[in-house]
């Protein structure tokens, strides 16, 4: 996280839970690349949880998102598009990996399956 302390009197008279989005900026401490990912699962029933992406080169270097902070909800043949961040860039990607978590450690260990995904670049939309 980055600090906020001047935000604080902002958000703080909104009784409930406030969500704040910041903007970050191509020049290093702050920089973040943001991903639309796109996907259509195929599960008969409906599961809901969290997604983690990791994408790697051809050189091998990869890069892993951030696990989102609200869980998603996946049903059969519906889209769903979730912002992902990475800390760093990839220009020629080889390989995408996802991970499907319900944050559980209790409880049946439950599969997504994709059907159709797609991984936008929003910083170059061209790619």
């Amino acid at each position: 996280g980055y600090p906020a302390d001047r935000w604080k009197k902002l958000l703080t008279p909104y009784s409930s839970p406030t969500k704040a989005y910041f903007d970050t900026s191509d020049q290093d401490p702050f920089c973040m690349y943001n991903y639309l990912l796109d996907i259509t699962t195929w599960n008969k029933s409906t599961r809901r949880g969290f997604i983690k992406v990791k994408i790697t080169d051809y050189a091998g270097n990869t890069v892993e998102s951030q696990m989102n902070s609200e869980a998603s909800t996946f049903q059969q043949y519906k889209r769903v598009k979730i912002l992902t961040g990475f800390h760093r860039d990839i220009e020629k990607i080889a390989k995408i990996s996802l991970t499907f978590s319900t944050k559980t450690l209790i409880g049946p260990k439950h599969k997504l399956r994709i059907l159709q995904m797609k991984l936008k670049s929003l910083n170059n939309p061209k790619r």
